[in-house]
């Protein structure tokens, strides 16, 4: 985008004086010669991780608390009807437990190496 600056001390006039009066200016004394790739040493098995409704579920104490996250899910369209259906049909026959075993807190955080 090319603005004249005329143009600019319109629009942001603020910018445009700490712009030309140069208070702000900053001076770059060192330079670092070696990338460090932080991914690379600590590879993290949650980047890009986006829970399901089931690990939602294993992380409800009692069935009442499993059938809030599914209707909720279900409403927002994050689950289909049938599929909100299913999991209550497992969760009455099978239990809670049925989901897999409760993420205690802190979960995410073991699991990722961060904690």
């Amino acid at each position: 985008m090319v603005i004249d600056k005329r143009s600019l001390k319109k629009l942001f006039p603020n910018i445009a004086k700490e712009l030309e009066g140069g208070a702000a200016k900053i001076s770059i004394d060192s330079v670092q010669s070696e990338t460090y790739d932080y991914e690379q040493t600590h590879p993290d098995k949650l980047f890009n991780y986006n829970p399901t409704v089931v690990d939602f579920l294993r992380r409800c104490d009692t069935e009442m608390q499993a059938e809030a996250i599914i209707a909720f899910m279900e409403e927002r369209r994050e689950i289909p009807t049938n599929c909100a259906e299913a999991l209550r049909q497992q969760l009455k026959r099978k239990g809670i437990r049925s989901f897999g075993p409760k993420k205690e807190d802190d979960y995410y955080f073991r699991e990722g190496g961060l904690c």
